[in-house]
């Protein structure tokens, strides 16, 4: 007697079928990470210089994420990703990578597509990787993933694509591969319009027997090297010209190329049958670097501070979540989330069981996104760095900083965008979300010019106190001299330090901050030049250089 899988198989060889083409039941990952874009360079915060349809018209689609945290610098946020624990469990709590600086994640942490590998995905890493190259056995294809199209560091050329550490009498090195082995022939080719190719084409040739797991890595919006850091076709930085300053309007160009990058990955999706048992998640790595070391002139207001600060600029993300798996869409979500939280959620969402003795820091936030209930209260900690000694701690809506980066340089409220610069179709803004390429293929009715205008509305911060009022010294906040603390509920903008007035509350906070302390490890950091990393040594390419290295 036929059992049941015997004869499904018969059914399909009689049908002319294989195994190999049975649908996955399991949901497609597709997860496009932003590099250094501010939290007010999307359309769907309310600014109306730079829009961006595609973007847009994913969150107005999905779920808004309003409250998305992240930690605030890019190898952080990219292990934390990963891992679903905070840096200060990896020992990726101190700075990022620079390239010839000999660590990475650690080996004994299993990664996120070593999971969903393990449950039958097809894992799929596209563009940045900045988390160690400097043993083979750190980069992407020995992580987990199956297929990597990309680089190792943290930035490179946008048309070339090499790294030139000006700092250092090394090579200008190529920093491109596909898996393990360089990859010339696509010098010359825009690095978003050649990640997009790559994730178009990954796409089209998936095998739909298994699931797919993508992560679409951007270099965007980060700057490049830093003797040409703003990089973005001529015919993309034209549709800005209402924008003056040159750096800002390259920058525009740079989001513009990315917007039609989120356009064309999702309608890809869409032409290969494989929207309709998707989770796509897009969302910046952290905030944008205004001023400063790469700075891209992104802008975060009206939060406080920037990349690589504890404030709130440097730790919010712009971000949404899109899926017919979600029961509820079409909403802001004020639901407190962390990049912590992404490897428990998404395994939920999947179906993908992790091991018990993972010991996550992030939680499954999964129910709670999908069927829009009330916002939880949550503890974070953003940032914990005792070797440049500052930390940024939440408790619900109460926020804790102690310490600030670069002697408090970037403590302020910074890109405040200029009057008088809006795209002029901004007034259309709404129509120009439902005539593009991402709504044409997963637009809902429900989505409508009054109910983008009522998202968008509920999505806009504003800061509407006096904003003279801090100057009050019972207000002033000077992280370098004592802790300061907010209410984040009246105050997003950090600008009422309440620490003078509740220090019996400020006690209570940096004592749960000294709990998460107790259990740090070190710093995995080793920032020391290895000469050995020079590429002149590799045949002008950036590659491992470790001699011990399998």
């Amino acid at each position: 007697m036929l059992n049941i899988s015997s004869f499904i198989l018969i059914v399909n060889l009689m049908l002319g079928l294989s195994q190999a083409e049975t649908p996955s039941t399991k949901p497609n990952i597709i997860i496009i990470l932003i590099d250094d874009m501010g939290f007010n360079d999307v359309s769907f915060h309310g600014s109306n210089q730079i829009l961006t349809p595609n973007i847009d018209a994913l969150a107005y689609n999905g779920v808004l994420l309003n409250k998305l945290y992240v930690p605030n610098l890019c190898t952080p946020s990219r292990a934390t990703l990963l891992t679903g624990k905070y840096p200060i469990h990896t020992g990726m709590q101190h700075y990022v990578i620079i390239t010839d600086e000999p660590w990475g994640l650690p080996k004994q942490e299993r990664l996120m597509p070593e999971f969903f590998r393990d449950a039958g995905y097809s894992t799929q890493l596209i563009g940045k990787w900045h988390l160690g190259f400097w043993e083979k056995d750190l980069t992407p294809t020995m992580r987990g993933f199956d297929h990597h199209y990309g680089y190792y560091n943290g930035y490179i050329d946008y048309y070339d694509h090499t790294l030139h550490m000006l700092t250092k009498n090394y090579t200008k090195g190529v920093d491109f591969r596909r898996d393990l082995d360089p990859c010339p022939q696509d010098n010359g080719t825009y690095a978003t319009d050649a990640f997009t190719a790559e994730a178009k084409r990954v796409i089209e040739q998936h095998d739909k027997s298994r699931p797919l797991f993508m992560v679409l890595s951007h270099l965007a919006v980060h700057t490049g090297n830093e003797d040409n850091p703003m990089q973005a076709p001529e015919e993309e930085v034209a549709k800005f010209a209402h924008i003056t300053d040159p750096k800002r309007r390259t920058y525009a160009g740079m989001i513009s190329s990315l917007d039609k990058s989120v356009g064309q990955t999702v309608k890809a999706l869409s032409d290969n049958g494989m929207l309709n048992n998707s989770i796509i998640l897009l969302y910046s790595d952290n905030g944008a670097p205004t001023v400063g070391i790469h700075s891209n002139q992104g802008s975060n207001y009206p939060f406080r501070g920037q990349k690589e600060s504890p404030w709130e600029g440097g730790i919010r993300s712009a971000g949404a979540i899109w899926s017919p798996l979600l029961q509820q869409r079409g909403y802001v979500s004020n639901q407190i989330i962390h990049a912590i939280d992404w490897l428990p959620t998404l395994a939920a969402a999947a179906n993908v069981e992790l091991p018990e003795n993972l010991k996550l820091d992030g939680v499954n936030m999964w129910p709670s996104l999908s069927g829009n209930i009330e916002p939880q209260p949550r503890r974070l900690l953003h940032v914990m760095d005792d070797v440049f000694g500052y930390s940024s701690y939440m408790r619900d809506n109460l926020k804790y900083v102690n310490g600030s980066s670069f002697e408090g340089q970037y403590d302020q409220w910074l890109g405040d965008l200029e009057s008088g610069q809006d795209d002029p179709l901004s007034p259309y803004y709404a129509q120009q979300v439902l005539s593009s390429e991402v709504h044409a293929v997963i637009g809902s009715q429900s989505v409508t010019n009054e109910r983008i205008e009522q998202m968008r509305e509920e999505a806009t911060h504003r800061c509407p106190l006096n904003e003279q009022d801090h100057l009050q010294e019972i207000y002033l906040c000077e992280p370098l001299k004592a802790p300061c603390f907010f209410n984040l509920a009246k105050d997003p903008c950090e600008r009422f330090n309440l620490a003078n007035l509740y220090p019996l509350q400020l006690q209570f906070l940096s004592q749960e901050v000294e709990q998460f302390r107790q259990n740090a490890v070190p710093s995995a950091r080793v920032p020391i030049s290895d000469e050995r990393a020079n590429p002149k040594l590799h045949g002008g390419y950036w590659e491992w250089w470790n001699e011990t290295a399998k």
